[in-house]
């Protein structure tokens, strides 16, 4: 059976780290109610580093780690909604950087904090269709221009950086197993930045407010509950049990959300992969960046069944089952 292997990992992060000590000076909060509430005690700020420059150096890892030539790659999708343009996107910015063949097919997928798996599952699909051999898949955002850095509620939950993996047609058992992605519109104000645009293009447009809002007792309510129901979704598809999973990578969101989302498969800590505490919520950049950590460190072997789950604004939830 084709499957999409992963055969490669890698990420970035940007030089500038602000811990919750540097917030207690910006705003009125301490490191002991954020680390707290959300499990984060420093992030990196994007100072010098645009989201495709981002995107390029964690592909570039990734690459190597592979021993794949950026002239091998058919496909890149980008999961990010912090594009530094309009158009073109992020995907064929990083198609530029890296030197990726001019033919390849290059976008970006707008799914918030679940953007990586969305990624993911349609590279996936190009694969085991046939219409691509191998694929960069990359998650990047850059919230630290989307928060309000004088709302204490948003600002200290957040942090710059990407991930990226290579995917491969490959025979076997080995690869990703299924993707499952979610979303309810209904929900969109429980999260979001920006306004909408006006409905004529002759009228006066509003001023633009880029600020990212968050209802952050609503959120974390239906993000336990989808992420839950996704995990479950996943291991149903393969007929998979508690014990038969080797490692959960979970979006990077809040501790308490891991925590719910662990107990509720009744996983040992030792299954669960967390860096919230050194990175914030990078969004869609947090499964990705996590997974190259987890592979850096041993944490994961061949032949493990790796699962990831994520949710974001949209809102958005997503879950992927991968034998290494």
């Amino acid at each position: 059976m084709l499957r999409s292997k992963i055969i490669g990992t890698g990420s970035y992060v940007p030089k500038k780290i602000v811990t919750n000590q540097d917030l207690e000076k910006m705003v009125d909060t301490s490191d002991t109610w954020i680390s707290t509430r959300t499990g984060i005690r420093e992030r990196h700020i994007a100072v010098e580093d645009s989201s495709s420059e981002m995107a390029s150096k964690a592909a570039k890892n990734a690459l190597k780690a592979a021993g794949v030539s950026p002239k091998d790659i058919d496909l890149i999708v980008v999961g990010t909604v912090t594009p530094e343009m309009t158009f073109p996107s992020t995907a064929c910015f990083v198609q530029s950087h890296l030197g990726v063949k001019a033919g390849a097919a290059a976008f970006d997928v707008s799914a918030a904090c679940s953007g990586f798996l969305y990624a993911l599952d349609i590279a996936d699909k190009y694969i085991k269709t046939g219409a691509a051999g191998k694929a960069l898949v990359i998650g990047v955002d850059q919230f630290s221009k989307l928060v309000d850095w004088n709302d204490r509620a948003t600002c200290v939950l957040f942090g710059d950086g990407a991930g990226a993996v290579v995917l491969s047609a490959e025979k076997g058992s080995r690869g990703v197993l299924s993707c499952h992605i979610h979303s309810d519109g209904k929900h969109w104000e429980m999260l979001y930045s920006g306004n909408p645009c006006p409905p004529s293009p002759f009228e006066e447009r509003k001023a633009a407010n880029q600020y990212l809002v968050m209802n952050g007792n609503e959120t974390f309510k239906i993000a336990v509950r989808t992420m839950g129901g996704a995990i479950t979704e996943a291991m149903e598809q393969n007929k998979l049990t508690a014990e038969d999973i080797s490692l959960l990578i979970p979006h990077q969101a809040n501790l308490r959300i891991i925590n719910a989302t662990r107990d509720r498969l009744k996983l040992p800590d030792e299954k669960v992969y967390t860096n919230l505490d050194r990175y914030g919520n990078t969004s869609a950049g947090s499964i990705p960046l996590a997974l190259d950590e987890a592979v850096r460190l041993g944490r994961v072997k061949e032949n493990d069944i790796i699962l990831f789950v994520s949710f974001g604004g949209g809102l958005t939830w997503a879950s992927a089952a991968v034998r290494w």
